[in-house]
């Protein structure tokens, strides 16, 4: 992510390249829709549509400017923009929420830009409407990734910890959160996903990953130079390596006749599946456990410098677990089960600073919401940005309060980093582990303190501290 150049400047550069190639003759055809009662809203400029003023306010650190502005001026259930080049109605709030999630292949199916589509996808897969059907991330939930599977894995994800604390933060008076956390989830990606635990083969794989990953919401113009196509390569890159690792594995299987998955890879092998399907899937779940997670860890370390009161709170949760064990025992369920109020601040952390923006639908029969039609083939999207910092549903947004999580927690569908109902991500177990395991890890410990307390924070797509969130540590 620190590679990425400055996105005004790169989507000013692709908007000059959009008019030149496409030109005038587009202007004659841009889409017009010939349903009525359309939401209210704006198109903005041709192809472009809102997609600058999107990225710029994103850009700011005030993603939910871009909605909250529209809401305001426009309608509080279901405003109409243009981002990306295409249609779009942004659905609002709980209500809004709520229908995109349970609307799935009754009104809506999923769809993904063509820029995250071509560098990621193996090119046969490409003329799938949408990366999630293609790649069937939850019609797949393989054994590996189902809670009950989860559990056996905590002891791995603890002692991946306590090897990457020891590795990376204790020789130091002071570390760099972001990158150091997006090293520790994608080795353990790496481990429990595909086997792989040599740290030169991890770091060579996570190279064209964070290209890839850069360039998942740009513009997708394949033009040497530009994000994109660092990223169409990087997708090839990650592809070829995945490719060569699975025959690998195939052959192993097939020779040694092996009917029990030991992670990912092996459980879909077994499952008969083919190369290109399985490298497709893993790739995917690469991307939706390694950056969100590495994110959250990240806000996590940051949130706790800002609230010393809470640290303490969850400093005393996790030492009472780290009283209970054995010198050396490692974690199981029934430890992170106690680990109630680390994940209330959790969760707070990811209402304030959210992993993920929202996801994307395509219409797939035109219907009405809201009073107003959605006509077939317009995209939608939901996003945490009309519920997280609303007032209606969050009183006092702007104030750090874990305690909206205990109990009965928020109502439903207003707390959505990990979507909600049916579309629950399939993920969200896993990450919750994976976060849970760290913070007892580092803040039994580790005290810290932010060593540029007013860094600026970027989300594009995700929030990212300009600077890698820098702390001097000390340990207990």
């Amino acid at each position: 992510m620190e590679n990425i150049i400055d996105f005004f400047s790169q989507y000013l550069i692709h908007f000059i390249i959009l008019y030149i190639s496409v030109g005038v003759t587009y202007l004659f055809f841009y889409k017009k829709s010939s349903a009525t009662n359309l939401p209210p809203g704006k198109k903005g400029l041709p192809f472009i549509g809102e997609t600058l003023s999107y990225v710029l306010a994103a850009r700011r650190g005030t993603p939910e400017k871009f909605v909250t502005d529209r809401t305001t001026k426009f309608s509080p259930d279901v405003f109409r923009t243009s981002l990306l080049g295409e249609d779009m109605a942004v659905f609002c709030g709980p209500s809004g929420n709520k229908f995109l999630f349970s609307g799935q292949n009754k009104y809506v199916t999923s769809w993904w830009p063509h820029s995250i589509k071509k560098a990621l996808m193996h090119p046969d897969n490409i003329k799938n409407s949408s990366l999630e059907e293609a790649t069937k991330l939850r019609s797949f939930l393989p054994p590996f990734l189902k809670p009950e599977s989860l559990q056996h894995y905590i002891p791995v994800m603890d002692s991946m910890a306590r090897e990457h604390l020891e590795k990376e933060w204790f020789p130091y008076n002071d570390v760099k959160v972001f990158p150091l956390s997006k090293k520790y989830t994608f080795a353990l990606a790496c481990r429990l996903f595909i086997s792989v635990t040599d740290p030169d083969h991890i770091a060579k794989f996570a190279e064209p990953f964070a290209l890839a990953t850069a360039g998942l919401m740009s513009v997708p113009i394949d033009l040497p130079g530009t994000t994109f196509n660092s990223a169409v390569k990087a997708g090839k890159t990650i592809r070829e390596e995945l490719t060569s690792i699975i025959l690998k594995r195939k052959v192993e299987i097939e020779e040694k006749k092996i009917t029990v998955a030991t992670d990912l890879l092996s459980s879909m092998l077994i499952d008969g599946m083919t190369e290109i399907e399985i490298s497709d899937k893993i790739i995917g779940f690469f991307i939706a456990s390694h950056d969100t997670t590495s994110t959250a860890i990240t806000f996590i370390v940051s949130y706790l410098a800002d609230y010393p009161d809470i640290y303490q709170k969850v400093f005393e949760e996790q030492m009472e677990i780290f009283k209970s064990k054995e010198q050396g025992e490692l974690l199981n369920w029934d430890d992170v089960k106690k680990m109630k109020y680390s994940w209330c601040v959790a969760s707070e952390v990811m209402r304030l600073a959210p992993p993920a923006n929202g996801s994307f639908r395509e219409s797939i029969i035109e219907f009405n919401y809201a009073g107003y039609t959605i006509p077939k083939g317009w995209k939608t999207f939901w996003t945490v940005h009309t519920t997280h910092k609303n007032p209606n549903y969050f009183p006092d947004p702007e104030k750090f309060d874990p305690s909206r999580f205990e109990g009965s927690g928020p109502a439903p569908y207003t707390f959505v980093p990990f979507g909600g109902g049916p579309r629950m991500c399939p993920g969200k177990e896993y990450a919750r582990l994976e976060i849970l395991v760290f913070m007892h890890n580092l803040v039994t410990k580790f005290k810290w303190d932010k060593m540029s307390p007013d860094e600026k924070i970027s989300y594009i797509p995700s929030p990212i501290p300009m600077e890698g969130l820098p702390v001097s540590i000390k340990t207990i």
